[in-house]
């Protein structure tokens, strides 16, 4: 089975478009590792694509915070003005889907987790010493995580031991013996300083991971995002990958 790995679409339809142009006829379900929501336009029409494949999707903290499963005041004004937005905007279809969504689950030798093994909502895995402190809290081979908005490997050696790689673009990763966090960055807001929208395919029969990224018209989003009136910081990040 062929699997497209997604997170933190974050409401962002022309992303996430884009990357399933990029990736038509390539793949049999997607693995969303939540954040449909939250900084975006679109979240009922992103719901909506979504749900149009087979999938499995997780609860990310945004479609929490969306949802008043998190308090509002734990998150940065301009994330929170994005929130309100989404809430007033949010259908009830759509509303009803994001609230039926786990956080965490296990299928086949893999661990999803929106955040962290350890806490999937909240706990960003950006460090080497973070990743060790979280393969204690899934039993199997392989984790994959998102909501950090940055591709990255994380394998693990001894207990004392836990090596980050950067994403390499050029070939695919072997899921081997070894024991791995993994992120595909983000659909609908990078932070590593590359504005293409990032995401993964992953081989189930020939155990491999291979990070892609595709760009999209930022350009489209950044307009709508302007007549919902977001954050001027919000809107001009996405040029950036920032």
């Amino acid at each position: 089975m062929r699997l497209l790995v997604i997170s933190d679409i974050h409401a962002n339809l022309a992303a996430f478009e884009a990357v399933l142009a990029d990736t038509a006829g390539q793949f049999d379900r997607i693995w969303c590792l939540g954040d449909l929501v939250g900084y975006g336009p679109d979240p009922n029409e992103c719901v909506a694509l979504l749900r149009e494949y087979d999938h499995i999707s997780l609860s990310g903290n945004h479609d929490w915070a969306v949802l008043e499963k998190l308090p509002i005041a734990e998150f940065n004004p301009e994330a929170q003005y994005a929130i309100r937005w989404t809430q007033e905007a949010l259908s009830a279809e759509a509303r009803a889907y994001l609230d039926a969504l786990p956080a965490k689950m296990e299928i086949g030798l893999f661990t999803l987790a929106h955040g962290s093994p350890r806490q999937p909502i909240w706990e960003y895995i950006l460090q080497a010493s973070t990743a060790a402190a979280n393969f204690a809290h899934f039993s199997t081979p392989y984790c994959l995580v998102g909501h950090s908005h940055t591709p990255a490997v994380f394998e693990y050696v001894d207990e004392r031991t836990v090596n980050g790689y950067a994403p390499v673009y050029s070939q695919p990763l072997l899921l081997d013996e070894n024991r791995y966090i993994i992120n595909p960055g983000s659909v609908g807001q990078p932070r590593d300083a590359d504005e293409r929208a990032a995401y993964a395919m992953l081989d189930l029969e020939e155990m491999t991971w291979e990070f892609r990224r595709v760009s999209y018209p930022v350009e489209v989003t950044q307009a709508k995002m302007r007549q919902a009136g977001m954050p001027h910081r919000l809107v001009t990040r996405l040029s950036y990958g920032w």
